[in-house]
């Protein structure tokens, strides 16, 4: 019996980490708030700029780190696949944004991953259009505070989840899509309503939790604990559902047989 309340406590614990506003590590989604206007980064020249006055279209901004061995190239590599699959142009249309939350990583390193991930977009298209920076860590920390994005240094490398986050002209938040893997017409939708300045919450968040960094083995692996746990609740209250809807029987007594 002991192990069956321990079970139920760690699953109970996972799916509040899901939900809760205090999530040490992944996304707390702060919909419909502006990105600070003290925010400055560090461009692939070495100058600094204010990043609420580089949003002047639909922005798709990412926080990486250029050294990451796990998530982040997958990321970068979706969104340039998916950028070469829409049809809204990049530079124009929108932009993308990608900033380092590492601040030992340098301009060097943002250069070399920029020609990178341009060269991975299948299509031509208005390289100005993607811009890689860094930051100090004063500036990184007030910039995923705002954003919702919440990572933890380990070793030398840090546990943390992959999202695109999708802001308006304005500097407004209208949407999250986490994951490594974008559908062009979601991406296309999302970037929209940034231009509309709608903003909606995300559904799709299994992601985030799922997978978790392993220092040792310096890649991300499926948190099978975790991801166990939120099914076996999912079907018990499938279960509890169906037993609680489900329409009782009449009983027809047979006048006959008294």
């Amino acid at each position: 019996m002991a192990y069956g309340w321990t079970s139920t406590a760690q699953t109970i614990k996972a799916t509040q980490d899901i939900k809760s506003p205090e999530l040490e590590i992944g996304i707390v989604e702060h919909l419909d708030e502006f990105i600070p206007e003290s925010l400055t980064v560090i461009d692939t020249n070495g100058k600094t700029q204010n990043l609420r006055t580089l949003i002047n279209k639909p922005t798709v901004l990412m926080w990486v780190y250029y050294r990451c061995p796990g998530i982040c190239s997958p990321l970068m590599t979706s969104v340039a696949d998916v950028i070469g699959k829409t049809d809204l142009v990049l530079g124009k249309d929108f932009q993308v944004i990608t900033i380092s939350f590492d601040p030992r990583e340098g301009s060097d390193l943002a250069i070399k991953k920029r020609v990178n991930y341009l060269n991975l977009i299948d299509k031509p298209v208005d390289e100005s259009g993607w811009q890689f920076y860094t930051a100090d860590s004063a500036n990184i920390a007030l910039g995923t505070e705002a954003t919702g994005f919440r990572y933890k240094k380990t070793g030398n490398d840090f546990m943390h989840s992959a999202t695109v986050i999708m802001i308006s002209p304005d500097g407004k938040i209208t949407r999250y899509l986490q994951g490594t893997y974008f559908l062009p017409f979601e991406f296309k939708l999302a970037l929209v309503e940034a231009s509309q300045g709608k903003s909606g919450p995300t559904i799709y968040k299994v992601l985030q939790f799922c997978y978790t960094y392993d220092p040792a083995g310096q890649q991300y692996v499926l948190n099978v604990t975790k991801v166990a746990g939120t099914i076996i609740i999912f079907i018990a209250l499938v279960v509890f559902l169906i037993l609680a809807l489900k329409p009782r029987k009449k009983v027809i007594i047979n006048k006959e047989n008294q």
